[in-house]
């Protein structure tokens, strides 16, 4: 057995103990109990939960962190006050929540399998696109739910919002635990994919996946892969956020989806402190969402995968103390996510300040640009 060595257990703790402080300010207990009159002048979200958690008796909670027999779905509409900051969710008081100040939950209903289609049908804008999100580790259901509905409430994207929910128990020290849950889930979310593309109500379907819900995206779309032959191009883009992923092995899964597969965007930072702490956890093993592109042999890896788009937000400063979730805090990104990755238009460099990695990126290695996003599109099919 390969003995581990003092310095790196004190990279461990010492990451660790950054983790705890940044995540001091857990979700409470017991928010998703519906209020008894929705306050006038608040907006609302309407989001569709597909999720592979054991479902509980407990009041506000719904579902818990442990693995559910079967998957469940649950229709949740959220109240969203209007006065408020964009990335930020205003968490309430367990069973007290004040719709006119915090996040609040209007009505919860459990669907059976076979309603999920009118959902589809009774819901979808003039688009007729569906929006899938699959949250990271450390995320408890009630977590999951309020940061969605943030998130799809300040893009203001012309899409149906359906949260793909795995067994997280929502505590930093069950690391394996939820790596094995993402696993666990990635035939359910591979179902829930093949529904989307299935409904004649839905012309285009784009998920997005924060950190370890990145591993459960791209083991569903691999399965989905090589069971089907490809991925169906209802699947237009996927979006990757600080994916927890090893390098290595995304380049393998990447491979295996094929060439005809959906677009991916990723978003990577080389300071973020979570990813940093997963790399210890995995061997000094570099994860993709902190990818370094001043280093040359990162560059190379990205290039060998054509199609691939790339969003360097290293520089961009933001609420989130841990630099991992940028995407759903800077309003920046957020307004990205909406107006240009959620729609599939392109994104254009004077709009972000970006630097075209496509013919400057050998200005970007060895060196830290200030330029507060970069993009690299290099390889990008046209």
């Amino acid at each position: 057995m390969r003995k581990v060595s003092a310095a790196t257990v004190r990279r461990i703790v010492g990451a660790m103990l950054v983790l705890l402080t940044a995540a001091s300010c857990a979700s409470p207990d017991g928010v998703l109990v519906p209020v008894s009159e929705p306050s006038p002048g608040t907006d609302r979200v309407d989001l569709l939960a597909a999720t592979t958690r054991e479902r509980t008796g407990e009041p506000g909670v719904i579902f818990s962190g442990e693995r559910g027999d079967t998957l469940s779905f649950e229709n949740i509409i959220v109240s969203i006050p209007q006065n408020r900051e964009v990335g930020a969710v205003q968490w309430p008081r367990a069973g007290a929540a004040d719709p006119k100040r915090d996040f609040a939950v209007i009505s919860t209903k459990a669907l059976a399998r076979a309603d999920v289609p009118k959902w589809f049908n009774s819901g979808l804008r003039k688009k007729k696109r569906v929006l899938i999100f699959v949250h990271g580790y450390n995320s408890r259901f009630e977590s999951a739910v309020f940061h969605f509905a943030q998130l799809v409430h300040d893009m203001n994207a012309d899409a149906e919002p359906v949260l793909f929910s795995w067994p997280s128990r929502g505590r930093l020290l069950d690391y394996n635990y939820d790596r094995e849950s993402a696993t666990f889930s990635r035939g359910d979310l591979a179902d829930v994919l093949r529904a989307a593309v299935r409904s004649p109500d839905v012309n285009d379907v784009v998920v997005l996946a924060h950190s370890m819900g990145a591993w459960v995206t791209m083991e569903a779309l691999r399965q989905i892969a090589l069971q089907d032959g490809r991925v169906p191009a209802k699947i237009s883009s996927v979006i990757l956020a600080s994916p927890d992923l090893d390098v290595d092995v995304f380049r393998r899964q990447v491979t295996e989806i094929g060439p005809d597969r959906p677009r991916i965007t990723i978003f990577v930072s080389r300071h973020d402190r979570a990813l940093h702490l997963s790399s210890l956890l995995a061997g000094r093993v570099a994860r993709v969402g902190a990818v370094d592109l001043t280093q040359s042999e990162n560059v190379a890896r990205l290039e060998s995968m054509p199609g691939i788009v790339v969003l360097d937000l290293s520089a961009l400063q933001s609420g989130d103390a841990l630099n991992h979730s940028k995407f759903a805090t800077s309003p920046t990104v957020v307004r990205l996510l909406g107006e240009r990755l959620i729609t599939g238009r392109e994104i254009q460099d004077p709009e972000i300040g970006a630097v075209t990695a496509a013919h400057t990126l050998g200005d970007v290695v060895g060196s830290v640009v200030a330029t507060p996003i970069v993009l690299f599109t290099a390889g990008l099919r046209d």
